[in-house]
């Protein structure tokens, strides 16, 4: 953990306060490869050689998170001279609105690390073309079946890989950079699964030639908001279509299972590992599940941001027994890792009033998160008979938002490709979970486990009747005792 402290101090390189005094709009500049030398006296810029990038990275379904992650640590390897043979394709496949942003631009676009410190900003050139799939399918496959290209996520890969092995030209490996466990096996058996159904010849090939390393992920990285933009352009003079805003802490954790070249990273940050298993563990099942947590608690209790919830001394006890208490004892030690300061780590973090995450983007695809996140927890709690109120508690919060009302009345947006049925069975069930629960589809036999319905249920007629405060208070007490 020290060491990814570390890194993290070795990027931010250019401090800016946090509040500067406001300056005239005509010094805001556009952000392009003819302006780059002039933002370098208020921002770090690119002093490699963008032209001599090898673009052999294609990155499928780049958005926020992926620029503000991945896309810096392959900066940072040509930032360093570590090599120039790692550069970045973006691939679009849903929306044009990225290329439209980057493309004036030259591809180049920039980050913001925000801290209580204040904040330091950088411009990422490593991104040396963007396309958008549904338009130019043709000069995507191009691209993965190049033998330049060495990573990629899903999409075009089979047909990518197919042109690859007719050619003759080794495969490339395909790293997984999903929230999903063991998102690199997921990725393999759809691949292989894919082309099974045209080729079985291919799908072997597949089977026994391409590396699909699982990876762990993680930066909190909010939605760009137009405010956001028109304040980066404030402070750093940056005309820049679409920034990403971030915080400083970042890591990714990688299996050393590559099968055509292994690109630089861990000179850089990224730790290679045998299994990533217990990293993927202790980040989904303590920051993911505590996000969710939050979330669904602080936004019944009518708070909008996590750092303010964090300074509300109720919750940020809560969330510090909900990992202690509950979620520790049921997970691996990675290696490596001290479980003690990465929670530490993770409190300063939910409370950075830099970022101001907001709890609505936390509450968002509850029924996706929760089965990959927290049920699991709750899950094993039950089945070994440890502690688990605060896990449930969490679970409640999840059933009362559903019902789409604060502890005030105040109506709650439920944005969550189910969330029409799943409210539905909420509000048909009120304080009688089993309506819920029986959706086997979101909580596995969960429904069936003896005296869990009840249990749950005495915890809805609790925020009820007492409100979330009360609620989260009595359950936090008990869990100390």
């Amino acid at each position: 953990m020290a060491q990814l402290e570390r890194f993290a101090r070795r990027l931010r390189r250019t401090v800016v306060p946090a509040q500067p005094a406001a300056e005239p709009v005509a010094r805001v500049r556009p952000l392009t490869s003819a302006t780059l030398e002039q933002h370098g006296t208020r921002l770090t810029v690119p002093t490699y050689d963008r032209a001599a990038l090898t673009p052999a990275v294609v990155h499928l379904s780049v958005g926020g998170f992926s620029r503000a992650h991945q896309l810096i640590y392959f900066d940072e390897v040509a930032q360093r001279r570590i090599s120039s043979g790692w550069g970045v394709v973006g691939v679009g496949l849903r929306a044009r609105t990225l290329q439209e942003a980057l493309a004036p631009q030259d591809n180049l676009y920039t980050v913001v690390e925000r801290s209580p410190d204040g904040e330091r900003a950088r411009v990422v050139g490593v991104l040396t073309d963007y396309l958008f799939a549904p338009d130019a399918p043709g000069a995507v496959l191009d691209r993965l079946a190049h033998p330049a290209a060495a990573r990629t996520v899903f999409g075009f890969l089979v047909e990518a890989l197919d042109r690859r092995r007719r050619a003759g030209t080794a495969p490339f490996t395909v790293v997984s950079c999903d929230n999903l466990h063991r998102n690199g096996d997921a990725t393999r058996a759809a691949v292989v699964g894919f082309a099974a159904l045209r080729d079985e010849v291919l799908a072997r090939w597949i089977a026994d030639r391409v590396a699909f390393p699982s990876s762990m992920v993680d930066r909190i990285t909010p939605q760009t908001t137009p405010e956001e933009r028109a304040a980066v352009a404030r402070r750093h003079r940056v005309d820049d279509r679409w920034p990403v805003i971030t915080e400083p802490f970042s890591q990714w954790v990688i299996e050393d299972t590559f099968c055509n070249g292994r690109p630089p990273l861990d000179q850089v940050g990224v730790r290679f590992v045998r299994d990533v298993t217990a990293h993927e563990l202790m980040k989904t099942r303590l920051l993911n599940a505590s996000h969710s947590a939050l979330g669904y608690l602080g936004t019944l209790a009518g708070h909008e941001r996590i750092d303010v919830l964090m300074g509300d001394p109720l919750f940020a006890a809560y969330v510090t027994r909900l990992m202690d208490d509950e979620v520790t004892p049921l997970i691996p030690v990675p290696e490596g890792i001290d479980l003690a300061e990465y929670k530490a780590t993770l409190l300063q973090r939910f409370a950075n009033p830099a970022i101001a995450d907001r709890l609505s983007r936390l509450c968002r695809r509850g029924s996706t998160k929760l089965p990959h996140h927290l049920l699991p927890s709750l899950r094993q709690a039950l089945a070994e008979g440890r502690p688990h109120a605060l896990l449930t508690l969490a679970l409640a919060g999840w059933v009362r938002y559903l019902q789409r009302v604060d502890d005030d009345g105040r109506p709650l947006p439920v944005e969550d490709d189910r969330g029409p049925h799943l409210q539905a069975l909420a509000l048909a069930g009120g304080t009688d979970p089993r309506p819920l629960l029986a959706e086997e589809s979101v909580f596995g036999d969960l429904g069936s486990v003896p005296g869990f319905a009840d249990e749950l249920a005495g915890v809805l007629r609790r925020l009820e009747r007492d409100g979330v405060r009360a609620t989260v208070a009595a359950a936090t007490r008990a869990s100390a005792r």
